[in-house]
């Protein structure tokens, strides 16, 4: 089934769309902070708390890792059933917490507020929901890279990952564009965010359909170390990648550059508000320009890496870019719209060429673990930062300011920015002094 073009391609195609809606739920808020401030009485580091939530299963429960061992161990079918679900349990929970059911005293509710008084409870029970989302959400970004290996590997992996990537972003895109129509400056809020939990469990029922596809795979080609792992577990699975210096200098690139995008692409609508005047469409529709440049970009340079390599160039130029566009935002009064296509192309040139590396760095029977790690530390970065950036706009902005001075939230994102290019540039030392392969063509 894998040498059928038309197979894998219609594969990746199912299981984009369980990306997109993942990606869809996450950053459907991002347009709706504003008006969850005035519906729920969130303050800034209320909102960046609501964000980081979802990585602290990743990050202190180590869940992404745990997952992707557990992926190795037990299969892409089961895991992935697992983990998606979760997913789903935590998407209704959190527009069940929003809704004005809950608000009328549903269920839960006088227990939410029986603690944390300084919490509301609307506010606690969508952080559980969030707490699930990101525990089922993050695994299920490792187990649809497993699928794009099992059936992509030596055949166009770097492009499959790069349209990948652009389902994501599809999702965001939408998301940042529907968002703030549906939720009407208010007056709808919960079916926005409704809309955006039934979407996740409509992914759900694809999973369910992409799994009949893997058994019938499974039964073609018979065990092999992508779906089947006779090996115990090891620490030093984990040790021996974290010993790589080529797997160590990508992980940190992931979360600089990863903490440097998303926490800004969720306060990106409400910085544009400020800075610009716009209304919650428009500073919308803006900033879902960043997906749909990686929508345009990410298969065009994953084509690219697979043919001619050059995967840690790509890393530095997009960290280069990224850099450039924060200080542009920051500093001038250049209007956004060319700045965001920018960084939608950083955001293409770094993943499409930083995940499809993994194969180049691990074995096939620890593919799983390996980015599961990958996307546990990247994790710690979406905890903390967004959690930041919320504290230190609420400190820097004391009181109730009519526009808000986003220049020192600003600053954190141009640090990590630099961070991010500088361990491009010794990815780029290290794989030329070693020989570990990442810039070479993935169909050599």
């Amino acid at each position: 089934m894998n040498d059928s073009p038309a197979m894998r391609w219609s594969i990746l195609i199912l299981v984009g769309f369980i990306l997109s809606v993942n990606y869809y739920f996450y950053d459907a808020f991002s347009t709706l902070k504003d008006l969850m401030t005035i519906e729920f009485g969130f303050t800034n580091t209320d909102y960046g708390l609501f964000v980081s939530f979802y990585s602290i299963p990743n990050t202190f429960l180590l869940m992404a890792v745990i997952g992707g061992i557990i992926l190795d161990k037990i299969g892409i079918r089961r895991t992935g059933f697992i983990f998606v679900f979760f997913m789903v349990l935590g998407a209704f929970i959190t527009a069940y917490g929003a809704s004005k059911t809950y608000a009328s005293g549903g269920l839960g509710y006088g227990f939410m507020q029986s603690f944390l008084p300084s919490y509301s409870p609307e506010l606690k029970m969508m952080l559980l929901g969030r707490f699930f989302f990101g525990l089922g959400a993050e695994t299920s970004i490792v187990v649809v890279s497993k699928i794009l290996v099992k059936w992509f590997k030596g055949k166009d992996l770097a492009l499959a990952f790069g349209l990948k990537v652009g389902f994501g972003r599809l999702g965001t895109f939408a998301a940042l564009q529907l968002s703030p129509v549906l939720a009407d400056d208010g007056a709808h809020l919960n079916t926005a965010i409704w809309l955006a939990a039934i979407l996740v469990g409509i992914g759900l029922f694809a999973f369910i359909i992409y799994m009949l596809f893997d058994m019938k795979l499974d039964k073609q080609i018979g065990p092999t170390t992508l779906n089947k792992s006779a090996d115990k577990f090891k620490l030093k699975d984990i040790t021996n990648l974290l010993g790589n210096k080529a797997y160590l200098y990508i992980a940190i690139i992931c979360v600089t550059f990863y903490s440097a995008v998303f926490p800004f692409n969720a306060f990106a609508p409400d910085f544009l508000l400020n800075k610009f005047g716009m209304s919650y469409e428009s500073s919308g529709q803006i900033a879902s320009l960043l997906p749909l440049g990686t929508l345009i970009f990410t298969p065009l340079f994953g084509f690219m890496i697979d043919r001619y390599g050059k995967a840690a160039s790509a890393m530095i130029i997009g960290s280069l870019v990224l850099l450039l566009v924060h200080l542009c935002f920051t500093f001038t009064g250049i209007y956004p719209h060319i700045p965001m296509i920018l960084l939608g192309v950083a955001f293409s040139l770094v993943p499409a060429a930083m995940w499809p590396s993994m194969v180049r760095l691990a074995d096939d029977k620890q593919i799983g673990t390996a980015y599961g790690l990958m996307y546990s530390i990247q994790n710690l970065g979406l905890w903390g930062v967004p959690l930041l950036a919320g504290i230190i706009l609420d400190r820097t902005n004391p009181g109730n300011p009519e526009t808000l001075n986003y220049t020192p939230t600003m600053l954190l994102f141009i640090l990590l920015s630099l961070l991010g290019l500088v361990f491009a540039i010794l990815l780029k030392y290290q794989d030329k002094k070693k020989g570990y392969g990442v810039d070479l063509p993935l169909n050599k």
